[in-house]
């Protein structure tokens, strides 16, 4: 069974001209990473030009969907039927993107199905990592 889930998202930005563009972007989940979702957008999709990956909590991305969540550089929000809006803020400014919400339920779906909800704790070698930390330390 795989550890990771890759899914690619249209993304839609909202800009002050009147139109949307589309916008590829890829949520991925690792389960050795279990509360966290990755968000990245490719170069061509940003002001820099180069990759931007925003990593942010599952929990956040849930209920995000259902009521307004968020109050750091990552908040979301549904917004009529099938749209969930992710707002990314930085430094150099804010980035306001659509999504359709069937998109994120069948991506949380597939991670649920990966590791379920409440049971991410049972993913994490912390023996390990504390192991990794001491070894840093001496």
């Amino acid at each position: 069974m795989s550890t990771v889930i890759e899914q690619p998202v249209e993304a839609r930005l909202v800009a002050a001209a009147p139109r949307m563009p589309s916008i590829p972007a890829t949520l991925h989940y690792d389960r050795g990473d279990p509360f966290a979702v990755r968000m990245t957008f490719p170069a061509p999709a940003t002001l820099e030009n180069v990759e931007v990956c925003w990593t942010f909590s599952r929990e956040l991305l849930i209920t995000g969907m259902q009521e307004p969540d968020g109050h750091g550089d990552v908040r979301v929000r549904p917004y009529g039927y099938d749209r969930t809006v992710l707002e990314f803020h930085a430094p150099e400014g804010t980035a306001v993107i659509h999504v359709r919400s069937g998109e994120l339920r069948r991506f949380l779906q597939a991670t649920g199905e990966l590791v379920p909800l409440g049971l991410e704790h049972l993913q994490l070698d912390l023996d390990h990592e504390l192991a990794e930390l001491m070894r840093g330390s001496r």
